[in-house]
């Protein structure tokens, strides 16, 4: 086998083989022979059927699946021999493949780019860092119980708070505009949901009253059309109520899985899970914070062949959370740049971690994967069957030991890495971050 490289542009390389005709008739022979010991035609004992006749009947189609098999096996050789690390499928081009000379292919491909890591030690990164008092557990508990409240009729005057059942026509300059109306809408009064001074003319407002409101549209509202504009709104109280919290008794502390040690177990299991909550979320920001300054640090050029498949992923991942094929929404719809900057990231950052392990030596630690099971397991009701699972899984354990030695990569470049703590509240840290100007 002869093989020779050329670099044609950037990471495309077009790589010639040749095959000795000896190999691939060899290979053709061997496997007519094959078919002969057991084929049967008309006019012939089994296994009798003369190698002229095979040949003339089967050997072509047998020469085509041969040639395939051998320019695809002699490929890998070829990469392999020439320590080549291809980025996708090559593109297999055929130049001479007559019987008896030596074929000779082509093949088109990327490869990986060669990743030159950064000096980490000059990497600033500041970590948020924030503890869960009584006072995080209170608040907690009080939006527990807000998002199971109920709500009882009410006949004095609302307040903020307070939910009103209402209809409304909005007009500008007496006519109605599209958008503008609803009946039987529920409005929860300080929410904010409707334009500036429409839930504050409510206030003090009772079922059964009719309201005017004139008001104005923000120059900044969505619908360009409205946007900075007069507005009357005639708006109809159907209903008024006030909301009602649940007690903290045995009956609410159920809902959450505790069946036993009262409002002290309650308040432990809600600490808990704001304590593994804020855990997460500081991790999750610093983990933000690198992976900016890695994508700062190095620019890499990327295969397009890895581009166009991490794009295609994102756009199947788009249709999934629009409902799939049941929406019957075109994939072309979503174009490729609408993919294109989160998928070169997401390579781009893949190939410095990769690059990361492979440099400091990692392994997924056998005791931190445990760990991480367990930590998944621990917000289900039979933790150790959800353990079992995973152990018993290959695919999801796979999962899990990837995500495990990612997070091995961001710790071995923190800890190379100037790394300062901030502390701030609770609630600091489990915000989400702001989105960065520019982006989407």
């Amino acid at each position: 086998m002869q093989v020779s490289i050329e670099t044609t542009s950037g990471l495309e390389r077009r790589m010639t083989v040749a095959v000795p005709a000896s190999i691939v008739e060899s290979a053709v022979n061997a496997r007519l022979a094959e078919a002969a010991s057991t084929m049967k035609l008309n006019g012939f004992r089994k296994g009798k059927v003369p190698m002229k006749v095979i040949k003339g009947r089967y050997g072509r189609g047998v020469r085509q699946e041969v040639l395939g098999e051998v320019m695809s096996k002699t490929y890998y050789e070829a990469i392999t021999e020439q320590k080549l690390k291809p980025a996708g499928q090559p593109r297999i081009e055929p130049k001479t493949l007559e019987e008896g000379k030596d074929i000779e292919f082509v093949a088109i491909f990327e490869v990986y780019p060669e990743v030159t890591l950064s000096d980490f030690s000059k990497l600033k990164v500041e970590k948020l860092v924030a503890e869960v008092d009584d006072e995080n557990v209170n608040k907690m508990i009080e939006t527990l119980r807000q998002q199971r409240q109920t709500w009882d009729t009410i006949t004095r005057q609302a307040k903020n708070g307070d939910r009103l059942n209402i209809d409304f026509v909005g007009t500008i300059d007496g006519e109605e505009f599209e958008g503008g109306a609803a009946k039987g809408t529920n409005l929860v009064l300080g929410s904010d949901r409707m334009i500036p001074g429409f839930e504050k003319g409510l206030l003090k407002a009772k079922a059964g009253a009719e309201i005017v409101l004139d008001l104005e549209f923000p120059k900044d509202y969505q619908n360009k059309e409205v946007a900075g504009k007069p507005v009357q709104f005639k708006v109809t109280v159907n209903s008024a109520s006030a909301p009602v919290l649940p007690e903290l008794n045995d009956e609410f502390f159920a809902v959450f899985g505790i069946d036993e040690g009262g409002e002290e177990a309650f308040r432990k299991e809600v600490s808990a899970n704001m304590n593994r909550e804020l855990k997460n979320a500081s991790k999750g920001k610093v983990k933000n914070l690198v992976m900016d300054l890695l994508l700062k640090e190095h620019k890499i050029d990327l295969p397009s062949s890895l581009v166009k498949s991490e794009i295609e992923s994102l756009r199947q991942q788009a249709m999934q959370q629009f409902g799939g094929g049941k929406q019957n929404i075109d994939p072309s719809m979503l174009p490729d740049e609408l993919f294109k900057e989160q998928a070169e990231k997401r390579i781009s950052l893949g190939l410095i971690l990769g690059e990361v392990i492979k440099v400091k030596k990692l392994k997924a630690d056998p005791a931190l994967v445990k760990s991480t099971v367990e930590d998944i397991a621990s917000t289900y009701e039979t933790p150790e069957e959800v353990v079992r699972w995973y152990y018993s899984n290959k695919e999801q354990l796979a999962s899990v030991e990837s995500s495990v030695l990612e997070d091995q990569a961001f710790e071995a470049i923190l800890a190379d890495a100037k790394v300062t703590e901030k502390k701030v509240s609770y609630d600091d840290v489990i915000k989400p971050d702001a989105p960065k100007a520019g982006k989407k």
